[in-house]
Parts: C-alpha cells; structure tokens; sequence
C-alpha cells in the first residue's frame, strides 16, 4: 500500500504541477489586448488590410447599386432615398476606414475592468500545495486510502479549472476574430437592408467583452477561494 500510495502522491503533485504552469502562462495573456492573439495568429493583422479594402468595395457597391435601383422605383422595386442613402454611406466609409481605431478605443475602455480583476491583491496561490493539504485534512477525518481519494479530489479540481481555463481561451479567440473583421461589420451598416447585420455584431461584440470580463472574474474567485483554502485548510 505505501508503494501505491506514493504513485498517486506523485501523481497528484505533477497533476498539480500543472496547473501552476497554466495559471501563470495562461492569465496573463489573456485579456483585453490582441498582442497574444497576433502572437499566435500574425496573419490576422495583414489580412486587415484585405478585409478594409473588401469592405470599402462593398460599401461602395452598395450605394452604386442602391442609386441604380432608384430608377426603377416606379415600377414597384424598393429602393432607399438618395440622399439619406448617401449620407449613410459617407458616415460608415468612415467608420469602416477608423474600424481599429474605434475597435482599439473599445478594448481600452473594456481592458480597464478587466486589469483591475487581475490586479486585485488575493491570497498566495501555489496549486502545487493543494495536494499535501488535502491529505493531510483526509488523514484526519477518514481512514484508508487517503491518497487516492486526494488525487480523485486533486483531478476533479484540475479538470474544472482547465475548463474555466479553455472557456476564457476561447472567449479570447472570438473577440479577435470580431476585432480583426472590424471593417466587414462596418460595411453592413451602409445599407438599410444590412443594417440587422451590423446591429448583431455589435451586439456581439460587446457581449464577447462582458463574457471576458466575467471568465476572468469567475478565474480569480476560483483561485482566491484556492488560495485562502491552503491559508487555512481547517478553518471550514
């Protein structure tokens, strides 16, 4: 049994191991700011520029084919008012043509509750601890394999943080896709008929900065509840 009992002690503290690795590469890099995504994905900031110019063209060709059916507003083919119609597409070519500084300006303004979650002072956290903890407090109250039932406890623990982990992961991916795709969205907006499109992805978007907000949010309670657990094991 002591043989046993010293694999899945060992097993438990790698698995702990782990999780300390992940924390620190992982809740730093995401957030608010695309430098990590454009780390990963360096394609996604030259490709702006194919999108800007597509966007541009398709704002352009909108109005080019909005006007034509103007002609032809007599024979029952609706159409938009000229000049509401031009006006519309001014205002959005220059939307379209700011999209990352608008889109930048965006990610400030949400970056900033998000840094002050992850700066906010919490107890120490060293995952690595959990385990030696666990089984000491299983020693106390249970008989039998303790070690077993730690690392159960140890995995269950880990599998639910690796979650949270992907979750926000995820959340990061999207918003980079919707930030870097900017000038798209924008072009949907010149056109009444559009207009729905452009309504949804800022809707979106901004739905995507309340997620973050809350996956990071959600991380920090998780490790404070950790971190003040390892500070004192028994008090519960």
């Amino acid at each position: 049994m002591k043989i046993l009992d010293g694999i899945v002690e060992w097993i438990a503290e790698q698995v702990m191991y782990i999780l300390d690795l992940i924390t620190t590469s992982v809740l730093g890099a995401l957030g608010c700011s695309m430098d990590t995504f454009l780390r990963y994905f360096p394609a996604a900031e030259s490709m702006y520029q194919v999108f800007l110019a597509l966007a541009i063209g398709l704002i352009l060709l909108n109005w080019v084919w909005q006007l034509f059916k103007n002609y032809f507003a007599g024979a029952g083919i609706e159409a938009e008012d000229p000049l509401k119609l031009s006006l519309r597409t001014s205002l959005f070519l220059f939307l379209t043509f700011y999209a990352k500084d608008i889109v930048d300006l965006l990610l400030d303004i949400a970056g900033t509750p998000y840094s002050w979650i992850l700066t906010e002072e919490l107890p120490p956290l060293k995952f690595a601890d959990f385990n030696s903890v666990i089984t000491t407090i299983l020693g106390v109250c249970a008989n039998g394999a303790v070690a077993l039932i730690a690392l159960i406890l140890v995995l269950i623990l880990a599998w639910n943080y690796i979650k949270l982990l992907f979750e926000a992961a995820e959340r990061y991916i999207l918003l980079g896709v919707l930030v870097f795709t900017a000038p798209i969205a924008f072009a949907t907006g010149a056109s009444q008929t559009t207009g729905n499109i452009f309504k949804s992805w800022c809707r979106m978007l901004g739905g995507q900065f309340f997620l973050l907000i809350m996956n990071a949010w959600c991380l920090r309670l998780f490790t404070s509840m950790v971190g003040t657990f390892l500070a004192n094991p028994l008090s519960i």
